[in-house]
């Protein structure tokens, strides 16, 4: 099953104007101001987020694969996982139990999304 696509939620001003500068972060902010377009829904200023664009119970929290995430701070974790979930390290885990992480993963044929490590290089002298 795949998600529904939706529209970038963005604050008016956000993208180059005729100017060529940013004026405003991309992100969302909900407007508030009294005359402000988007507030008013002027077709011209952009979708705003509401209830119609949230995805089904089925594939809310999904990883793009289609598999469920789960998120892992230890060993322990790894144990009863079957192959339909996609593997997160938390942020918090050091290298050494990182390289645990994946060693146990690979073992059990598990997929982890952020595999990366940032390993410091150490000059040879």
């Amino acid at each position: 099953m795949k998600k529904k696509s939706k529209p970038k939620f963005n604050v008016l001003n956000s993208s180059k104007g005729k100017r060529g500068k940013k004026r405003v972060k991309e992100r969302w902010r909900k407007p508030r101001g009294v005359d402000n377009k988007k507030r008013i829904r002027e077709k011209w200023a952009g979708k705003s987020p509401s209830i119609g664009y949230k995805n089904s119970k089925s594939t809310r929290f999904l990883h793009p694969s289609g598999k469920r995430e789960v998120l892992i701070h230890n060993l322990k974790d790894l144990e009863g996982l079957n192959q339909d979930v996609v593997l997160r390290i938390a942020s918090s885990i050091g290298k050494k139990k990182r390289e645990l992480i994946l060693e146990q993963a690979k073992s059990m044929g598990l997929r982890i999304v952020n595999y990366s490590m940032k390993v410091k290089e150490v000059d040879k002298q």
